[in-house]
């Protein structure tokens, strides 16, 4: 009789108390700022669930690039991962939304779209079986080069790497005469060091995590895009997870990105400080090189606005949001 209650207790034991292993990529290499963080995030997941949802992050690009990594997402290998806007680009465009090159002037402005086009692109990767613990912000990235980049003319004149997959990029810098060297993350640095490309663009704290700084020499001291990224889980891979144990690893990791925010403000503050003691110049274009510069970020905006590449309802909105914030800070 005992026997039987025994398999008849093994036998009705709901799945969802089995122990879920999610196995997730991010090319943040070990030991920055991002993996600290994820990780004290999986350890109170795991703590909060009783051990049975657990996160395993497999960082510095170890499983490939970001093309690799959806196609080992897809085959179930991973689970999911840390995803920039442009390596998300393949499953949901619309993601890209922030890319737009010149399209911030400050944080300010950020934050202020932000909180009102983040929870849609949230629902768009949802749309596409994907889903997200919140939008993370890497900066704003500078055009950091080698060589001087005084004036537009010098910016035409260098080898720029573009993100492997990053139409929005390519397609702005062809826009004024740039082309530029599409090359996946990892190879950046391969490519600085043996002189496929001379001019990168990057956040300082990106810079020196992944060792660009040391090939660098100048900063355009003008805010040419904004980076970010997610975290996703695709949806079949916590179909086995409780209700609860769901909304666990949801509440723990948006508050966990949320925290990741606020830290990257201060931490790129600290490594643009750190450059410029190694000896990096950062420099504003010259008072004279501003009409040049305008209309250089007028002729991509309008060249971006008129493909259509991305979702043109969305684009309407962010530029009405900024309209709106623009005109009350006047």
């Amino acid at each position: 009789m005992l026997r039987a209650l025994l398999i008849l207790l093994l036998l009705t034991t709901p799945l969802s108390s089995q122990a879920t292993t999610l196995k997730i990529a991010t090319l943040a290499p070990d030991g920055t700022r991002w993996m600290e963080t994820m990780r004290a995030g999986a350890s109170e997941v795991e703590a909060r669930t009783d051990g049975r949802v657990k996160l395993r992050f497999y960082p510095g690009g170890v499983m490939g690039n970001d093309n690799s990594v959806l196609r080992k997402i897809r085959v179930g290998q991973l689970h999911g991962a840390a995803l920039t806007a442009g390596g998300l680009s393949t499953v949901y465009p619309d993601i890209q939304l922030y890319s737009l090159p010149f399209l911030f002037r400050d944080n300010t402005e950020v934050d202020s779209v932000r909180a009102v086009l983040d929870p849609l692109l949230i629902e768009g990767l949802q749309r596409q079986g994907f889903v997200s613990y919140g939008i993370s912000e890497s900066g704003f990235a500078y055009l950091m080069s080698q060589h001087p980049l005084e004036n537009v003319e010098a910016l035409q004149q260098r080898r720029i790497w573009t993100p492997e997959g990053d139409q929005i990029s390519l397609q702005a810098f062809q826009t004024i005469g740039i082309s530029p060297v599409p090359l996946p993350l990892t190879d950046v640095l391969t490519g600085l060091q043996t002189g496929l490309i001379d001019t990168v663009a990057s956040s300082p704290v990106g810079a020196i995590a992944l060792q660009w700084h040391t090939r660098i020499r100048h900063v355009a001291d003008i805010p040419l895009t904004y980076l970010y990224g997610t975290l996703v889980i695709r949806e079949k891979a916590l179909g086995g997870l409780s209700a609860e144990d769901r909304k666990t690893l949801e509440s723990v990791m948006r508050e966990h990105t949320l925290q990741l925010n606020r830290q990257n403000r201060e931490d790129n503050r600290q490594a643009r400080q750190a450059m410029q003691q190694q000896g990096i110049r950062f420099s504003a274009p010259l008072e004279q090189e501003s009409d040049s510069w305008r209309q250089l970020i007028e002729r991509v905006e309008k060249e971006l606005k008129s493909e259509n590449q991305l979702d043109p309802g969305l684009v309407d909105r962010l530029f009405r949001e900024l309209d709106r914030l623009r005109k009350r800070t006047r």
